[in-house]
């Protein structure tokens, strides 16, 4: 009986023993170290390369944005500078017309029918300017004597009377390349043209429009 319970008392004494030298009861592992140099992921991803759009050596049909074209010269066309003048009789005028059978005589340059109560004049010599001389009327009264017409138009404004005016102009000369030459126009009150006409005269002989204020 003493020998059983002296065995108890051993087995109770080691039992004791190991529970406060592992109070846990669980198993302890000590960490290692790893001096793999490898991808945890277990695989390397290749290199990825940007895509060139072009090929440097190959031209593009873009080279030429930016570049700035150099306009030739034209010698001619104008240089902005110059007013071309259209009123004026062209140079390359360098004698008038012939005289032919059909030019002698009186001209009749026409009727013309306005409500405007003043009209504009104008006429020059739209040839070759030589020295042409005319004497203006207007219902048989003279209003210019004597007028040497040049290249450029020149004239007079009448103040119209109730139905026929009738204008006349006498070639006083025929200037050093007959005939007598003209370019006649009419513009109304308000700037529009209502009569072109042209004259070729000889000396004494006249040319007549009539203006009709309705």
């Amino acid at each position: 009986m003493k020998l059983f319970l002296s065995s108890l008392c051993l087995l109770a004494g080691v039992l004791a023993t190991a529970q406060i030298e592992n109070p846990t009861g669980t198993v302890q592992f000590e960490a290692s170290e790893t001096t793999s140099n490898d991808d945890p992921s277990g695989f390397e991803l290749p290199a990825v390369k940007t895509p060139s759009l072009s090929n440097p050596d190959t031209p593009s049909k873009y080279d030429y944005l930016g570049d700035t074209k150099e306009e030739k010269l034209d010698i001619t066309k104008g240089d902005g500078l110059l007013e071309y003048k259209t009123d004026t009789a062209p140079k390359y005028f360098t004698k008038d017309k012939a005289v032919t059978k059909e030019i002698g005589g009186d001209q009749h340059l026409g009727d013309v029918r306005t409500k405007s109560g003043i009209v504009s004049i104008l006429y020059r010599d739209h040839e070759y300017v030589d020295g042409d001389n005319i004497r203006v009327f207007v219902n048989e009264d003279i209003v210019q004597s004597n007028v040497m017409m040049s290249g450029s138009f020149g004239g007079i404004h009448i103040t119209l009377e109730s139905g026929f005016n009738r204008i006349e102009f006498l070639a006083l000369n025929q200037g050093t390349s007959g005939p007598n030459t003209a370019e006649l126009h009419v513009y109304d009150e308000h700037g529009k043209l209502i009569s072109a006409k042209e004259w070729n005269l000889l000396t004494g002989d006249k040319a007549t429009i009539v203006i009709v204020k309705e």
